[in-house]
């Protein structure tokens, strides 16, 4: 008894150790972390630069003041999942069809020749046998999706056709990982594992989990969803969010196969979902914090031993990572009909090495095909060419805005006769504001950088110049600094204050009006400075809704009473909204079935105020004929 009472006591005692080690490696990496992330973000290098170093001072080969790299990488994938997750939740399976061309195209043609001129180029620089250059050329064709997205979903070019290029080729990435691992396996000159599954049997159960993924999401998640969205608790969506993520994940690991794929597909599920939004609000936070443990995580597996005892070999082979897929995906997408910047653009911003070489070198080491020293080698050389990608998005950013081909003949704004107004977005809803700004005969400059509709405008006489107007310069080449309004029509559901306040800033003179998407968008612009914003289905519901009551026979006045308090309830409930950041703030403003306390109240208030007003006529009406 003694003994075991000795042996449950230090157990109990490691188990702290354990604990208390671990709360102090987490102060360590977050406090670091913070300091480098704040510090890059003021270089304007983004904050993917200030993880990766950070990991790399304080892991295990750098400072050792926290261990267990290999752990933590292997947990903070599931940040990847997330944001594959959430990219999900913004295509709908009909956009996924549209983009097949370009996922089976573009995306295939950049993965199998990008690899091969990889393989070629290591077997006749290092002396690779073509097994082992072929284990190494695939997984260095892949590019980092959790350096890429995010900084595609954060500026709102995810679904720009720039930003669908780029994510074309990541998805098909993503799905290559499955034969590539197969391959590995095929060439492994480890002895065979009689439990591993034959190559046809991975792709058979790749497509049986996402028929099987599909069925969930459509029978179960969406009617949970439905049964969960009546309670109205926000920790509940916060519960069915993340178990939704980890439940698809988690199934695909068990099948061996690709866990962001599981969440991008569950994701797609719930495109057309109604609780998409609340579902991506809650989601979010979770997906920015793995993943930037997820590059803390590899900063702290960087082999700096490895680079150290190499420098040149590992900086030339980085460089040249980077500059062979720069060239190779800038022909590719060269020869797919995009114009040379456009694909110098994708070049630079998919160049880097990805995060699923880490997994593809190590399945590769234990086949044998590789040494472990050549294992690092590689990772420490795909870290480097991550660690360059901040500086090279820098380029592919101004490039991703050239003009296309179609639209390079075509005026821009500096050729635009002076106007009193700038109309930014010449669709539907910019048309209607153009009309009511030349009914005045207010001059227009009407700016637009779709060149279809740039055309279209031409045939009806109407000319609109070309340009990207939510950039500084290309307002100010349209004499924004005379002009009393600039006006943003477009349909960019993206824009928020950090897209309008430099405008605003920019041109202190003229009032500054917007469209915006939705309430959402509305708390997104808040502390830009703008002079006014209007929901862009807003007011046509509206209409709609006073139409609707008519038809039932509701008096005009009392249709005039709801709409009254209904705009009312709206704007108080946009403030709070504002205010608290919380897109649940102020339910109670808004008229739900049963009444809903303060909406009732506001709407009696207005009746009351009616039945008065009625009554103190009648009485003067009396008086009147009394005299």
């Amino acid at each position: 008894m003694t003994l075991l009472a000795l042996a449950a006591a230090a157990t109990e005692v490691a188990a702290e150790r354990t604990s208390d080690a671990a709360l102090i490696e987490a102060t360590i990496l977050l406090g670091v972390a913070t300091l480098f992330v704040m510090a890059f973000r003021r270089l304007g290098l983004g904050a993917v630069l200030g993880y990766l170093l950070a990991g790399a001072l304080v892991g295990p080969h750098g400072l050792g003041l926290v261990g267990g790299g290999e752990s933590k990488l292997a947990f903070a994938e599931i940040g990847i999942a997330f944001l594959l997750f959430l990219v999900g939740l913004e295509l709908h399976p009909r956009r996924l069809w549209e983009l097949r061309r370009a996922i089976f195209g573009l995306g295939l043609a950049q993965v199998v020749i990008t690899g091969l001129v990889l393989t070629g180029l290591l077997i006749l620089t290092l002396g690779f046998s073509w097994q082992a250059a072929l284990a190494l050329g695939l997984p260095l064709a892949l590019s980092s999706t959790a350096q890429v997205l995010p900084s595609l979903k954060s500026s709102g070019r995810i679904n720009s056709p720039f930003g669908e290029k780029a994510f074309s080729i990541l998805l098909f990435q993503d799905l290559a990982i499955v034969p590539m691992i197969t391959i590995v396996a095929a060439l492994s000159r480890a002895p065979a594992n009689p439990d591993a599954p034959p190559g046809w049997q991975t792709a058979f159960f790749t497509l049986w989990a996402i028929i099987v993924l599909v069925l969930v999401g459509r029978f179960v998640v969406n009617p949970l969803l439905r049964i969960v969205g009546r309670y109205g608790e926000r920790e509940l969506f916060v519960v069915v969010g993340l178990l939704v993520v980890l439940a698809s994940a988690a199934f695909m690991h068990s099948l061996h196969l690709s866990t962001a794929l599981g969440a991008f597909i569950a994701g797609v599920m719930l495109a057309d979902s109604p609780y998409r939004h609340e579902i991506e609000a809650d989601v979010e936070p979770f997906r920015l914090v793995l993943l930037g443990l997820f590059f803390l995580a590899v900063g702290m597996v960087l082999d700096i031993q490895a680079v150290l005892a190499r420098p040149l070999l590992v900086v030339a082979l980085a460089a040249g990572l980077v500059a062979v897929k720069l060239s190779v995906l800038t022909v590719l997408v060269r020869l797919f009909g995009k114009p040379w910047k456009v694909a110098l653009g994708l070049g630079l911003l998919l160049s880097q090495g990805g995060e699923f070489g880490f997994l593809l070198f190590a399945q590769a080491t234990d086949a044998l095909l590789i040494e472990p020293e050549a294992a690092s080698l590689f990772s420490a050389v795909v870290t480097l060419s991550m660690m360059s990608t901040p500086f090279l998005m820098l380029f592919a950013r101004n490039l991703e805005f050239a003009p296309e081909a179609d639209g390079s003949d075509m005026d821009g704004p500096e050729h635009a006769p002076r106007g009193s107004a700038i109309v930014v977005g010449y669709g539907r809803f910019g048309q209607i504001v153009a009309q009511m700004l030349n009914a005045v005969d207010c001059s227009v400059t009407l700016i637009d950088k779709k060149p279809s509709q740039i055309e279209t405008s031409g045939r009806f006489d109407t000319k609109v110049y070309y340009g990207d107007g939510l950039r500084v310069d290309v307002l100010r080449r349209a004499d924004a600094d005379e002009a009393r309004l600039i006006i943003f029509c477009t349909d960019d559901r993206s824009m928020d204050a950090a897209v309008l306040a430099p405008i605003v800033k920019a041109f202190p003179n003229a009032k500054v009006l917007t469209r915006v998407f939705d309430r959402r968008q509305l708390m997104a612009i808040d502390g830009a400075g703008v002079d006014g914003a209007v929901r862009e289905t807003f007011e046509s519901s509206i209409a709609l809704g006073m139409l609707a009551l008519k038809q039932i026979d509701v008096s005009d006045q009392e249709i005039a009473d709801v709409e009254m308090a209904l705009r009312h309830l709206d704007d108080e409930r946009l403030t709070a909204q504002i205010s608290e950041g919380d897109l649940r703030a102020g339910m109670d403003h808004r008229f739900i079935a049963g009444g809903g306390r303060q909406a009732a109240s506001i709407l009696e208030t207005l009746r009351e105020r009616r039945r008065a007003a009625k009554l103190a006529k009648e009485e003067e009406g009396g008086q009147a004929a009394g005299t």
